[in-house]
């Protein structure tokens, strides 16, 4: 008996190193692509600990959780860092960035999140990227979130590491990530002595073994099935074309935030702003003497299917996030799910107008 998913021929170096050279198309880059072997937040925590040390002053932009835990990264490697966080519920500006690094000069690592799924924001990562590259620091750059939902440019934006993950916009699995690489980031782990090395987390295994080598012989037995179902998603999306993709999630969330509106119910965007809102996914702020776990229990239970989640955390209690992003990029997904928020408001005793909601959403859709 055999078994599409089991009985498979290995992964050859070529096939992995081609599906590489897709992933850096995706991201228009002509710096080294790393395709590390599991979740994003492997090369995400690689990446810094290959790059920052004692003599490391950071500026951390914490615009959501990620941001945070940059921090804590950064720190737990003996870098100095300077936190510049902005509410949630808003995004950064390239000017507080520019002022930050006045102010503290000796600033030579950025850290960023281009958008944070779990607080509905996205970042100006072109305008940050021209201060950062003026002042000279290194520029490192979450896109997990965002790749394949909008424009992710490492090399036109000067990113010197940045970081992708297939499974949300790109509508791929979790188990593979990527990040881009430029030289002078490979110069700075390479002086650094604190760098990983021998080490699942380290980089400079893969420059050294894997791409000096040619990309001849990989480091270990590569995640065959997530490679197969990277390449398979890539795919889909160069069929599509990566501007139709990115079209149908801006589509999505200008539908959900226009539906969440007419809705009613107290229901309102936690992102205030409409140009500081992510594609990837709508963060609502629920309505006075409700839980937004409640509600999102009651959503899901008369629809199991509708992408929806409550906040993490600390927002666990105020924060509704419809994640319509990859398959859920559709309007299907954006009517389901307002019609699910309008069910669970109304068992809650709170007057909506689920009609108008749809309607408005059908009239937001580009």
């Amino acid at each position: 008996m055999t078994h599409p998913f089991l009985d498979l021929a290995p992964l050859t170096a070529d096939r992995f190193a081609a599906i590489e050279d897709r992933v850096a198309r995706l991201l228009s880059t002509e710096q080294d692509v790393v395709i590390t072997q599991g979740e994003a937040l492997l090369p995400l925590e690689g990446a810094i600990r290959a790059t920052a040390g004692p003599g490391t002053t950071a500026l951390n932009v914490i615009t959501g959780p990620y941001g945070q835990t940059f921090g804590d990264w950064l720190r737990d490697c003996g870098a100095r860092v300077i936190d510049l966080a902005v509410p949630f519920h808003t995004a950064v500006t390239a000017e507080q960035i520019r002022q930050a690094l006045a102010e503290h000069p000796e600033t030579d690592f950025v850290s960023l999140v281009h958008a944070e799924a779990a607080t509905g924001n996205t970042n100006p990562v072109a305008e940050i990227g021209e201060v950062v590259r003026a002042h000279g620091a290194l520029f490192y750059l979450d896109a997990v979130a965002s790749v394949g939902a909008e424009p992710v440019l490492p090399d036109a934006w000067g990113v010197d590491l940045c970081v992708i993950g297939a499974q949300k916009a790109m509508g791929g699995p979790a188990g593979v990530s990527a990040v881009s690489v430029s030289a002078r980031a490979w110069a700075r782990m390479a002086a650094n002595p604190r760098a990983p090395r021998r080490s699942y987390l380290s980089l400079l295994d893969w420059k050294e073994r894997w791409i000096d080598g040619g990309r001849k012989a990989l480091l270990h037995a590569p995640a065959q099935l997530e490679m197969l179902a990277l390449e398979a998603c890539v795919e889909r999306i160069e069929a599509a074309g990566l501007d139709t993709v990115m079209a149908r999630h801006a589509s999505a969330a200008a539908a959900t935030r226009a539906g969440a509106l007419a809705l009613g119910g107290g229901l309102e965007p936690y992102v205030h702003d409409a140009r500081d809102a992510a594609p990837v996914a709508t963060t609502l702020r629920a309505p006075a003497d409700t839980v937004a776990t409640e509600l999102v229990g009651r959503a899901l239970s008369a629809d199991p299917a509708v992408p929806l989640a409550a906040g993490g955390g600390a927002l666990a209690k105020e924060m509704i996030r419809v994640n319509h992003y990859g398959a859920d990029a559709t309007p299907g997904a954006v009517r389901s799910s307002l019609a699910a928020l309008g069910g669970a408001l109304a068992e809650s005793g709170l007057q909506v107008d689920v009609e108008g909601a749809l309607r408005a959403a059908e009239k937001a859709w580009q």
